[in-house]
């Protein structure tokens, strides 16, 4: 009996093909974004009379539970995630619709559950939600996508897409149009029909513009970007946040001013420095070469995802990576860019860097679908 255990577990471990890169990479920079965090908000917390470790053990907590949760998930096979992709997508979609009911406004948003120890945004996991239909609805069409697969596909990523885009929440809305459409195309949707989805897509932009369906600081913020020496008036505050964010970044030069120090971090210049702008902080205190090491080990992570799924052995291996990969990619990109003025300002997180315990156990679950994928081998 022994030996056949002993058997067993061999055959078992020569085929776990855990990618240590990526397991590591994401612990690596869930410890990068406690500390950075941390030293954001510490000494606000001191001027305030709060407790200085406040934002530390809340994070941290989230971080323990998202690498727990990542490595329970990379050992189930990623095929059997078909079973809960429904029930996921129909919670995930009740979700956003109660949050109109029960949910907690902040900022003229209203996007999150208050659970007293925890606020909770749907939308985050609503991502994950829709990575996963999409790659089993694929699966289940080994064949290939018709015109009407296509068109349920639309309807399936429509729905949620315009809860989301109700609350407001339009980062979360890019998010989910370019991860949908690269899973289509990896999905092998005829070039012809994404091109013609691209050209309704910019045509509904165009419209929702002309008929003030976003709301007037959204416009904002995107004609602001455009227009980042204007002087208009209404577009002063948030070209006020993106030029403090670059000086602060600018600030710490080639070693930063050093953790817990840095005097815009420090004196709060930035607005939602623990949050949308913690790279701002983390370009103040560790300067260039720290700032680099974090961008590094972000494009590391990103890459690993990329290359799973580049070797996986089916297609809803394949478009789960993808999907994790854009969501990833995506939104390092455009929170990075927008602290450089390089991007428009969105509310979209810095994964693992920002606060937030949503984000982090979202990210740290989409990277243990991943790793999952890369644990059943490769072609």
């Amino acid at each position: 009996m022994t030996d056949t255990l002993e058997a067993i577990t061999g055959r078992l471990r020569s085929k776990d093909r855990l990618d240590a890169g990526l397991f590591w990479g994401m612990i690596a920079l869930g410890g990068t974004g406690v500390i950075m965090i941390y030293s954001a908000t510490r000494q606000a917390l001191i001027n305030g009379g709060f407790n200085p470790h406040y934002y530390l053990e809340r994070q941290s907590f989230f971080v323990v539970l998202g690498i727990i949760a990542m490595y329970l998930v990379s050992l189930v096979d990623y095929r059997r995630l078909e079973i809960v992709a429904t029930p996921f997508y129909v919670l995930s979609l009740l979700g956003l619709a109660g949050v109109f009911v029960l949910g907690q406004s902040a900022l003229g948003a209203q996007r999150w559950y208050n659970l007293g120890f925890i606020q909770v945004q749907p939308s985050e996991f609503t991502v994950l939600a829709i990575i996963l239909a999409v790659a089993t609805f694929c699966q289940r069409r080994s064949e290939g996508l018709s015109i009407y697969d296509v068109a349920r596909l639309l309807v399936m990523s429509t729905v949620p897409l315009l809860l989301i885009f109700k609350q407001p929440d339009l980062g979360t809305t890019i998010i989910i149009v370019l991860t949908v459409s690269a899973m289509m195309v990896i999905a092998g949707v005829p070039p012809r029909f994404m091109s013609l989805l691209a050209v309704l897509g910019s045509a509904g932009i165009v419209g929702a513009i002309y008929l003030q369906l976003l709301h007037r600081y959204q416009v904002d913020r995107f004609v602001s970007f455009l227009n980042q020496n204007s002087n208009n008036p209404a577009f002063a505050p948030l070209i006020y946040e993106v030029n403090n964010a670059k000086s602060a970044i600018g600030s710490g030069g080639l070693h930063g001013a050093g953790l817990f120090q840095g005097l815009q971090t420090v004196l709060g210049y930035v607005p939602e420095q623990r949050t949308d702008f913690i790279f701002t902080a983390i370009g103040e205190q560790v300067g260039f070469i720290g700032s680099a090491l974090v961008v590094t080990l972000l494009g590391f992570v990103a890459f690993r995802m990329f290359m799973i799924g580049r070797n996986a052995k089916d297609t809803m291996g394949r478009l789960l990576c993808i999907g994790v990969f854009v969501f990833f990619a995506f939104s390092c990109f455009e929170n990075i860019g927008m602290t450089m003025g390089i991007m428009p300002v969105t509310g979209i997180p810095l994964p693992l860097l920002s606060y937030g315990g949503s984000s982090a156990v979202v990210f740290f679950v989409a990277a243990g679908a991943v790793l999952s994928v890369s644990r059943r081998g490769a072609n």
